[in-house]
């Protein structure tokens, strides 16, 4: 899994980056066009892909809340039935493995005043002109896939293997000290020189003032709220362009194991991303938001059943990967999961025969979110070419409709224009979650949580929280931080609301 805008892998040989492994899967197996995360953030979307299970099923509300230790998993499922198994790098799907300040910018993100949650991205370069690994942790775990893949070559056991990278997931800024952010993106000449710096498109932005509420606090605690030159967007994008042809080399490693131990032709190959990332679209980097730079990831398969060049539209997302997985193994899927198999989609014969047994894989995607950089819990359901993001309990804060197929880069708001559509897409929302109660879970749980860290605390408790890296403004009003904090703390959701 790595953190690639699904966009970049949607056609062939992208002339903006050369990413020659992710063209080979391509040509040699399938592309799914229209695959989402099912929350824009690294654990809650690993835990659907492990589990199966939509993330408010196993109320994975945020980079600290995900599974439990323990829960059993698709590839612990095929462990047990005596399969071999192996995983290398970031799983990250369980709870407790973000920091402090993590987890106190998601329990607090509806206490009313704004913080600046990270640094301002930035483009970085490495001194060494000819660094090729430039994510060095990525490197190692590919090395130790590789050796692991040479060892199963005299194997006549199939296996599945898992590597889990960072890349291109941008670096912690040094500058913003122990709790420090990611925001800056590092690469070296070796990897720039892969990137076509005419074909990056500048991002269009909407006026500050048009702003979605949610989208300004989003881009506000990202730090992307100032000016930008030109030039410092257009180097924030090929850099991240680059990092993803780093992970592409990382991939082409992969491949070389594969391809000297004779498994590469009998071998299901998957790629696909726990979310996207955001390069300066809609004034923001980093991902928790359910605009396609964020929440469109990729989804590339080849295997030995799988058709050469096959091109699949239909809407997928992460929680079909546990079906599928189960499916290829030949072990049967439990009826009470989220995902529906992939494989319907990949033994189709024709795109016409593809798009006509959505009865057994539904044609549309939820994603959600509840963490930080975002002050309300966001639903997001796409269907067909529409995209509908509803917010908190969808009447304080106004939803979001877009056409998708007049409108690519998420501009215009129709929601006004098409009030029918909004009341068909919010029941089926409905239908498929029960939003208004789900938020009043997390807005339940992130009160209980901080209370809980306070009285931890003690005393220090102001002095503590003064120096995560977000409250830039605590220490010039720290009473009045305390009090809006207080406030919060005592705000309604008494009762828990009624499903309509």
């Amino acid at each position: 899994m790595v953190l690639i805008d699904g966009r970049l892998t949607s056609t062939l040989d992208s002339p903006v980056v050369s990413l020659p492994n992710l063209n080979f899967m391509k040509h040699h197996g399938a592309v799914f066009l229209n695959a989402y995360t099912n929350s824009p953030i690294c654990c809650p979307s690993r835990s659907a892909m492990w589990s199966g299970l939509f993330p408010h099923l196993t109320q994975s509300w945020n980079n600290f809340k995900c599974l439990e230790p323990g829960y059993p998993t698709w590839m612990d499922l095929l462990k047990a039935k005596g399969l071999i198994t192996q995983k290398f790098g970031k799983q990250d799907y369980t709870s407790g493995s973000h920091s402090l300040s993590n987890r106190v910018e998601a329990w607090t993100r509806d206490v009313q005043f704004l913080l600046r949650q990270e640094g301002r991205p930035m483009a970085n370069l490495t001194t060494n002109r000819t660094q090729i690994r430039i994510m060095e942790e990525d490197w190692k775990n590919a090395d130790l896939a590789v050796k692991w893949i040479r060892t199963q070559s005299n194997s006549s056991q199939p296996f599945f293997l898992y590597l889990g990278l960072n890349l291109p997931h941008p670096y912690p800024s040094e500058s913003m000290g122990k709790n420090r952010g990611s925001s800056t993106f590092l690469t070296s000449l070796y990897w720039l020189q892969k990137v076509s710096y005419k074909d990056i498109t500048f991002p269009k932005w909407l006026p500050v003032k048009r702003m979605h509420p949610v989208d300004y606090y989003s881009s506000y605690t990202k730090n992307c709220t100032g000016h930008f030159t030109d030039q410092e967007i257009l180097n924030i994008r090929a850099h991240y362009y680059a990092m993803c042809a780093e992970t592409d080399g990382i991939m082409g490693e992969i491949f070389s194991a594969l391809n000297d131990t004779g498994l590469l032709n009998t071998t299901y190959v998957l790629y696909t991303s726990d979310h996207g990332e955001l390069a300066m679209e809609h004034r923001q980097f980093y991902k928790m938001s359910m605009y396609e730079g964020s929440s469109h990831i990729p989804l590339l398969m080849m295997g030995p059943e799988i058709k050469p060049g096959t091109v699949i539209s239909n809407i997928v997302s992460l929680v079909d990967l546990y079906p599928t997985m189960l499916e290829i193994a030949g072990l049967p899927v439990p009826r009470n999961i989220s995902g529906y198999s992939l494989m319907p989609l990949l033994s189709a014969t024709s795109q016409n025969s593809v798009l006509s047994i959505s009865d057994l894989h539904p044609n549309w995607a939820l994603s959600q979110f509840h963490g930080s950089n975002a002050n309300a819990s966001t639903y997001m359901l796409r269907d067909n070419y529409w995209k509908y993001i509803a917010y908190s309990d969808g009447d304080s804060v106004s939803p979001q409709l877009f056409d998708l197929s007049t409108d690519e880069d998420e501009l215009r708001n129709v929601a006004p224009l098409y009030p029918e559509i909004v009341l068909s897409m919010e029941k089926k929302l409905q239908s498929i979650i029960d939003y208004k109660k789900i938020s009043y879970d997390v807005h339940k749980y992130n009160k209980e949580e901080f209370i809980k860290w306070r009285a931890s605390i003690g005393q220090n408790y102001s002095n503590v929280i003064s120096n995560l890296r977000w409250h830039t403004d605590w220490n010039k009003r720290p009473k009045a931080c305390e009090l809006a904090i207080d406030k919060w703390l005592e705000s309604g959701n008494n009762e828990i609301p009624m499903k309509d």
